[in-house]
């Protein structure tokens, strides 16, 4: 049971981290009508993809892609991309391994 409770803690982690990120990079102005909605259409999912894709490596840009990801159910496969990189979260990820962590996040 411990070692469950340590691993939704750390989903919660993930989440933060990437909530975080999507503060950052809106600048923390977001509309009362964006916060509710809850089902985004095609088209605004493939507006996300093409914003993640354009956005540098950068630590923000990762944790905003991630957070996406995260929305998307894809919390599992964020944690074995990270694990991959050695990292139990994105801030002990390496700088310069960004880039490649990016490309391998976006396919997800």
């Amino acid at each position: 049971m411990g070692s469950e409770l340590l691993r939704i803690a750390e989903g919660f982690s993930i989440v933060a981290e990437g909530l975080r990120g999507l503060a950052k990079a809106e600048g923390g102005s977001k509309t009362a009508e964006k916060a509710q909605k809850v089902q985004p259409s095609a088209t605004e999912k493939a507006q996300k993809q093409d914003a993640a894709q354009e956005q540098p490596a950068t630590l923000e840009g990762i944790r905003a892609l991630m957070a996406q990801k995260t929305q998307e159910g894809k919390s599992k496969e964020i944690r074995e991309l990270l694990q991959k990189y050695g990292a139990a979260k994105l801030s002990a990820v390496k700088p310069e391994d960004y880039p490649a962590l990016m490309q391998e996040a976006q396919v997800l």
